[in-house]
């Protein structure tokens, strides 16, 4: 498996970071966890297509998870991929429809491109057929638990507490070739996602509090420090763990700094903290 970080920041806009975003290939798939703004772009600067996507997964639909959906759905159409299977919790199926069904937000120009004799044209040109189709993401909806066998790949998920009850979310596992990766999702520590990280080749775990940082105790219950992440994955007998999703005031030299210490005192593995276009293999 080759894990490639597509996003690694938060919902506040940042030059270095897109949104959450992470690819993971393996054999050809090519498994994209959550799809959030300026995840595309890097997508393109790693040197793949939107048609490249095989697979996608969302953790939940906060924005920052999400924004570049619609996206990577229209490019990868307008590059003549065929549909790209999507799985989320509900209501997946309602918000593609919101993109891309006949009243969608999209809808003006999905027609003026299909329609117009004009950009027909330019269609044929490229290789295509007519009549062209509108985009057509195949959906599943998918609650914690669920299962999936890929081609030499199977993934698994648990439940992540982060925005309950008006957002599902959840947190992933792949195994392939006798190894394990884990992408937390957006959560807090609980027993599902522990048990989801058991021995763990590579765990990405977010991380939306700073060494020792406290926040209002209704996010701080959700948000682990460092610490707190090393100490869940040294119970879970995790071998490399790697914290993304930090925020603009913990993403400077002396943040780095307390951080890594704090993992690096309490996991005794190899630890860090991602950056856009960082390539790992697991």
């Amino acid at each position: 498996m080759k894990l490639t970080i597509l996003g690694s920041g938060s919902p506040e806009a940042c030059a270095r970071r897109a949104s959450s975003g992470f690819l993971l290939e393996v054999g050809a798939d090519r498994i994209l966890f959550d799809c959030g703004g300026g995840v595309v772009d890097n997508l393109i600067r790693s040197g793949r297509l939107p048609k490249d996507i095989t697979h996608l997964f969302f953790t939940h639909y906060h924005s920052d998870h999400m924004m570049d959906y619609a996206r990577l759905v229209h490019a990868a159409w307008d590059e003549g991929a065929p549909p790209l299977k999507v799985f989320g919790p509900q209501p997946l199926g309602k918000i593609t429809e919101g993109y891309f069904g006949r009243d969608g937000v999209l809808n003006n120009d999905l027609r003026a491109r299909t329609e117009l004799p004009q950009s027909q044209q330019v269609w044929v040109a490229r290789g295509g057929t007519l009549p062209r189709p509108w985009p057509a993401p195949e959906i599943t909806e998918i609650e914690a638990g669920f299962t999936y066998q890929g081609n030499g790949w199977q993934l698994g998920s648990a439940e992540a507490s982060h925005a309950q009850p008006i957002l599902d979310c959840l947190g992933f596992a792949v195994e392939a070739g006798g190894k394990k990766f884990v992408y937390s999702g957006d959560t807090g520590i609980n027993d599902n996602i522990t048990a989801l990280c058991r021995d763990a080749n590579f765990l990405l775990h977010w991380c939306y509090r700073g060494a020792g940082e406290q926040l209002h105790p209704a996010l701080q219950a959700f948000s682990p420090d460092p610490g707190e992440v090393a100490d869940m994955a040294k119970s879970a007998g995790v071998k490399r763990l790697y914290l993304s999703h930090f925020r603009i005031h913990m993403d400077s030299q002396e943040g780095h700094k307390k951080a890594l210490a704090d993992l690096s005192a309490r996991f005794a593995g190899e630890t860090g903290i991602v950056e856009d276009l960082d390539v790992f293999d697991i």
